[in-house]
């Protein structure tokens, strides 16, 4: 049997284990389940912290084009689903031409967007200390309750960054325009995406309207640049919910919703191929 595959792409200051749920329940659902990490990406979040080296130099352009080697890789056309950071680069690929449909949940914004903590500097990280970490930004504890975690109670978000949370690479995070520098406004690289194309799968759009990493506004502003396009792009708006809403205490209420949508717009987890048979 020729399943669909569904590929799940975390973002930045989180490991691939920010999935686990989601991975159960697309593979309850009958998909088949890739979450394959980012290059160099350490199998737990204990190894990650001890030693993020092999992710030092990781920047947008890599980490996208090591996602579009592994969709090209695949025998059918899967499912692409992303956070944040990840977010971001399933719409690139999915304008690329690559996969079946795309889901981004509070994906950082592109085509020129501005991302809203730009204007409204709610946190500031801060370089990680040991020398083992030059190179990458840590998000503290407070910052992480403050920023990700802002509409869960203390203990759960203690719970999700001890479980999930890691450094993330400078380098990607100055070319995603969070690390900015003396340049508020500059990013390292033009973030695009060709919100424009027509023979593309369906894009589904969530945001947090709590969300203080990439407010729903921003979001709300990227789903307007698809306007455009004929192809199906849908919005979807959680109110009291934030960054942390795919693995926070909500997360099966934002998967089933995702699910359903799939479903609604031919998106099976039986390929077509196989349907047809």
């Amino acid at each position: 049997m020729n399943r669909t595959p569904a590929v799940f792409i975390h973002g930045a200051w989180f490991h691939m284990s920010c999935w686990e749920g989601w991975a159960e329940r697309f593979a309850a659902h009958g998909f088949a389940v890739c979450v394959p990490g980012w290059p160099g990406e350490a199998p737990t979040v204990a190894q990650v912290r001890r030693d993020p080296g092999p992710l030092r130099d990781l920047g947008l352009d890599a980490l996208t084009a090591h996602y579009a080697e592994i969709v090209r890789s695949l025998g059918t056309p899967p499912v692409l689903i992303g956070h944040s950071a990840g977010g971001l680069v399933v719409q690139q690929l999915i304008g690329a031409g690559l996969g079946r449909a795309a889901v981004a949940l509070a994906p950082v914004p592109v085509n020129g967007v501005v991302p809203a903590e730009v204007r409204t500097r709610p946190w500031s990280p801060v370089p990680a200390g040991s020398d083992r970490h030059q190179g990458f930004v840590s998000l503290p504890p407070s910052q992480f309750r403050h920023t990700v975690a802002n509409t869960v109670g203390d203990e759960e978000a203690a719970k999700l960054f001890e479980r999930h949370v890691v450094p993330a690479p400078r380098r990607l995070l100055a070319d995603l325009g969070l690390d900015r520098g003396p340049h508020p406004d500059r990013r390292a690289v033009a973030v695009t995406v060709d919100t424009d194309k027509a023979t593309r799968g369906p894009l589904l759009l969530v945001s947090g309207q709590e969300d203080r990493m990439v407010a729903d506004v921003s979001t709300r502003s990227v789903y307007k640049l698809y306007g455009d396009s004929t192809a199906v792009t849908g919005l979807k708006q959680y109110a009291d919910r934030g960054h942390s809403l795919v693995v926070d205490s909500g997360w099966p209420t934002v998967a089933a919703h995702v699910l359903a949508w799939l479903a609604a717009n031919g998106v099976e987890p039986l390929a077509a191929q196989d349907a047809e048979g």
